[in-house]
């Protein structure tokens, strides 16, 4: 299969699961990423919690949000996909109030998705009846005792596998509010508590020891919810009824970062990002990519009810050398595979305090490294990091994404750069949270 000068990916070993990406000189064009995966999840949790009809635009198409709709319909919410287009799916979800979910007659599959799991944990511990909600083999392997924790301070019993999924979770329909400090910053852990707060007696008050993303406290607000933040504390009253919203969720910043990356490592590349979200809590993501070199403008679109949107535009810079402190690892940790990407095209980067990338769909520390390291890298493993040294270049070579979404789509990007080509294994689980991934990389040759 020729490849020449542009991005080039082929199926082989006649697997879908495996693919081959080829090097390029440079990547050109317009994207508009998948629907933000976080904002996704929490419309579809809040519009079926609200009282009345929801309308959703731009829904993620990927496998983790298909989860939480799925889980969704096996507990009573009635979920209509009216459409689909570019940004997305077009829903309509029918709520059923805040006590409203029937008992699943079977157990809730929350697939490969954390988010789907810790969050829907929150809304199961006030439903008065016993819910099982388990995942794959991956998921099934997560750390939970830290939404465990909380909630049984709340009232709910949950009984796991040592910490870990399935998870048994009997509801009440009396809650006690809590005053709750989170020991790993956690967006995910945070909203959990938030949303059994909505359902308890009194006012529930969670605690970051650093700012996370704000998707939850956003996207209450604009169902009707009363969510109040003062410093790094954010409280909700106990009692408050979601109303019905019609919404639109924007391009996911994470998933841009992949174009983002690939044009700042290319010289002569230009990608543009239109349509994408651009939370503050989530543009970290910018500011390191210009500490890296990359030349990028931002345009900030109207302002909306709920989450700001705009467009990127991102040249390729010359690479600077760059320490990413631990304070910066929350902001960052879904973008650090794609950031240590980046460094393999001639850059420098040292990160230090991400000691929770062990703990997601793989290790992410130990799996980017040997897969780097495979594909002719120098890369230093730390316990809690890594030091990628971008002083040669790749050869190609043979990697396993482990089943990992965003390690599938990092070694891809690296590989735009390689001497040779790269096989990736597993290559299919970017479809947990990019379908369209290794098409758009094709859209986008020179």
């Amino acid at each position: 299969m020729e490849c020449l000068n542009r991005p080039c990916y082929s199926s082989a070993m006649g697997s879908p699961q495996t693919v081959v990406v080829h090097p390029t000189t440079h990547v050109r064009g317009p994207v508009r990423p998948p629907g933000d995966k976080s904002i996704s999840h929490r419309y579809a949790l809040f519009a079926a919690l609200a009282d009345g009809i929801s309308t959703i635009e731009g829904y993620s198409t990927g496998g983790d949000c298909a989860s939480t709709l799925s889980c969704l319909r096996a507990l009573g919410i009635q979920v209509t996909l009216t459409g689909q287009d570019e940004a997305g799916l077009r829903l309509r979800i029918q709520g059923r109030g805040p006590r409203g979910f029937l008992a699943p007659a079977d157990t809730l599959d929350a697939g490969n998705s954390g988010t789907t799991m810790r969050l829907l944990s929150g809304v199961l511990s006030a439903q008065p009846f016993v819910s099982t909600i388990s995942g794959d083999d991956s998921l099934s392997r997560r750390p939970m005792r830290r939404v465990i924790i909380p909630l049984e301070r709340m009232g709910a019993r949950i009984a796991s596998n040592d910490g870990r999924p399935p998870l048994i979770i009997q509801g009440t329909d009396r809650l006690t509010a809590i005053d709750f400090h989170t020991e790993v910053p956690s967006a995910q852990v945070k909203s959990a508590v938030l949303l059994a707060g909505l359902h308890a007696d009194g006012e529930t008050r969670v605690t970051e020891a650093v700012q996370t993303r704000d998707h939850t406290e956003c996207g209450l607000k604009a169902f009707g919810v009363d969510v109040a933040r003062s410093g790094l504390t954010v409280s909700i009253r106990g009692g408050q009824r979601a109303q019905p919203a019609a919404l639109k969720v924007p391009g996911d910043l994470s998933s841009a970062a992949f174009w983002m990356v690939a044009a700042a490592a290319l010289p002569g590349s230009e990608v543009t990002v239109n349509d994408v979200g651009l939370n503050r809590t989530r543009t970290a993501i910018i500011d390191v990519l210009r500490r890296m070199g990359a030349d990028i403008g931002v345009d900030q679109g109207p302002a909306t009810e709920a989450e700001p949107i705009g467009r990127v535009i991102v040249r390729h810079g010359r690479q600077q050398a760059i320490d990413i402190a631990p304070s910066e690892v929350p902001g960052l940790i879904d973008e650090l595979p794609v950031l240590a990407a980046l460094a393999t095209h001639g850059g420098d980067l040292r990160v230090s305090g991400a000691k929770e990338l062990r703990v997601k769909e793989s290790d992410r520390i130990s799996a980017l490294a040997t897969g780097f390291r495979n594909m002719g890298a120098e890369i230093e493993e730390f316990e809690d990091g890594f030091h990628v040294r971008g002083g040669r270049r790749l050869r190609g070579g043979e990697v396993d994404a482990l089943n990992d979404h965003r390690l599938a789509m990092a070694f891809a990007i690296a590989a735009l750069g390689a001497g040779g080509p790269t096989t990736i294994h597993d290559a299919g689980a970017a479809a947990v949270s990019y379908p369209e991934f290794f098409s758009v990389l094709e859209s986008l040759r020179a």
